[in-house]
């Protein structure tokens, strides 16, 4: 059988955070910082438990902090380009080292790592790590990379905006001067001259505050400044340097990247580093963080990606259901413009960068969302995502610090998650601070994310929209419901998400189902058992609660 694919996204900063008295943009010091021992024995067994098959461990990889740690013997980052007091995940510092906020003992933080992949492996979960291709931060510098290996930048031509083997772009003759509030505080001023171009594609000197100020572009070979004249003659310097950076985390036993960015970097490099690491480990996957649905095939065919992300496909659709704006008649047309790639796209409702389910700002609670995930998980073969914290309702209302109150739960500064603290229970892990609610929600996750491991119809089997034969359906409102029906051998799924916040007693058109006679089903969901009569022409009645769905699973004819 093959795996159907649970991604559980988790910030190690966040998760094992136990501090309750917190202060907005408050010192590590102040408000705590989870670190890699805190995934212990028990908490991995109960991620496992959940449904997940991977968990991905977001901001391993060391990164700009304002926090100092000059004594450890790591260079300290000027405040003014770091994102809040724990800085950002994505502006990364050392490609060849961990965050030490995460490690007990600074110095044996590389140890501390290796420990939990190992942990996570004994678990049964597999090891998803950030590989962030597109740029750095600002003040990139490796203290821990292997004898021989030269630093990114260290052999650049600084005098010339482009060369293809020069790892940076350069402003000549130009200062950094970023359009940002200036740092009040006892360092010197920043000095980057010349100035490097920014990594959102900003090639001018003075950033502002909604550009990505911290990270500097790195340089893949393209000319963008001479129509995107793309020289790889001979194998950039830049690939290199990635490849090998990809080929020592594999060394350690990591199961699959998540790339950010990844259409940010061109596809004729992932075509060349991909292969080159699947030798190392053939069943390694990489994830492409995707948001251009023009490029998916490309990165997909071309590029060698396993899966990319369904962003503005299926996420943006399901969101604009749940919050009343679309009918879900429309998730039609996400798996028709999808076509033969549907299978290679990775579903979620909730990660770092997006707002919080239970937040104001998407849905208000945890449990609208329901339906949402039911087709979110269950509707292909591809891999499902959700991040810690989701499955409790977390609300993402708090107003961290650099964050602010956006419904998301921070990156960038030194924080803790209630729900999961509740869940948590001091590291028993047992839920026991939970209320009703949350613990209604997790149940829904974990019966929903293992029946997704345990079912071949949703990890192997075909994909049926039932929408065309109900549009002119009196007894199916396509504005509230969406059914749709898995098979595989002799095994059928019958899902129906119902949007509406009422009851739905229904009648489902199902001509594409063969049977004889009465057939037995079984709710996944719930357990319950019922028989009816599969008739060809006639509709099939049921009732699906509001906000809810039902996953209905019998023996097909044939």
């Amino acid at each position: 059988m093959s795996e159907k694919i649970v991604i559980y996204q988790v910030m190690p900063r966040l998760f094992g955070n136990k501090k309750t008295q917190l202060t907005p943009n408050g010192s590590i010091e102040e408000n705590g910082c989870g670190k890699f021992d805190d995934f212990t024995e028990k908490a991995l067994k109960e991620i496992k438990d959940l449904g997940a098959t991977h968990i991905w461990y977001t901001g391993v990889i060391e990164h700009a902090t304002q926090t100092d740690y000059t004594k450890e013997g790591i260079a300290k980052d000027h405040p003014f380009i770091v994102k809040g007091k724990a800085g950002s995940p994505y502006a990364i510092k050392d490609y060849y080292d961990v965050d030490p906020d995460l490690a007990n003992n600074v110095k044996k933080r590389m140890d501390e790592y290796k420990a939990l992949i190992q942990r996570t492996h004994k678990a049964g979960l597999k090891v998803i790590m950030d590989f962030v291709p597109n740029h750095v931060a600002r003040q990139y510098k490796s203290d821990a990379k292997p004898e021989g290996v030269k630093d990114l930048g260290e052999n650049d031509i600084q005098e010339v905006f482009f060369d293809k083997n020069n790892n940076f772009y350069y402003l000549p003759g130009q200062n950094f001067e970023p359009r940002i509030k200036a740092y009040e505080g006892d360092e010197a001023p920043y000095v980057e001259f010349p100035a490097k171009a920014t990594g959102n594609d900003y090639f001018g000197n003075n950033p502002s505050a909604y550009d990505w100020y911290e990270t500097v572009k790195l340089n893949y070979g393209v000319d963008y400044h001479n129509y995107q004249y793309k020289d790889f003659s001979t194998t950039p310097d830049t690939w290199k340097k990635m490849a090998d950076i990809l080929s020592f985390w594999t060394s350690l036993g990591i199961d699959g990247f998540r790339c950010d960015m990844a259409e940010m970097v061109p596809s004729e490099f992932w075509a060349w580093v991909i292969p080159k690491i699947k030798e190392q480990n053939e069943k390694i996957i990489f994830i492409a963080e995707t948001y251009d649905p023009n490029q998916y095939y490309r990165y997909i065919h071309e590029g060698k990606f396993d899966y990319l992300y369904d962003k503005v496909g299926l996420y943006d659709t399901l969101r604009a259901i749940v919050q009343k704006q679309r009918h879900p008649g429309c998730i039609t047309h996400c798996w028709q413009q999808l076509g033969i790639i549907q299978n290679n796209m990775l579903n979620f409702l909730e990660n770092h960068d997006e707002q919080r389910i239970a937040s104001d700002f998407f849905a208000g609670n945890g449990k609208r969302a329901i339906p949402a995930m039911i087709i979110s998980a269950t509707m292909t073969q591809g891999p499902v995502m959700i991040y810690s914290g989701q499955e409790l309702g977390e609300r993402g209302m708090d107003e961290e610090g650099f964050s602010g109150r956006d419904g998301r739960t921070t990156i960038f500064d030194y924080w803790a998650i209630d729900s999961i603290q509740k869940w948590s229970n001091n590291g028993k892990f047992d839920g026991g601070k939970l209320d009703k609610e949350q613990k209604e929600l997790r149940n829904f996750y974990k019966k929903l994310l293992n029946i997704c491991g345990k079912e071949k119809a949703i990890s192997e089997g075909s994909f049926f929209d039932l929408m065309y034969l109900n549009y002119e359906n009196p007894d199916f409102n396509s504005s509230c419901q969406y059914a749709f029906y898995r098979r595989c051998g002799e095994e059928g799924l019958l899902i129906i998400a119902n949007f509406d916040a009422n009851d739905a007693n229904i009648k489902v058109n199902i001509t594409q189902i063969e049977s004889d006679g009465e057939v037995t089903f079984t709710d996944l969901l719930t357990g319950d058992k019922f028989q009816s009569s599969i008739i060809e022409g006639t509709p099939f009645a049921l009732s699906v609660k509001g906000e809810s769905g039902v996953i209905l699973k019998f023996k097909v004819k044939g």
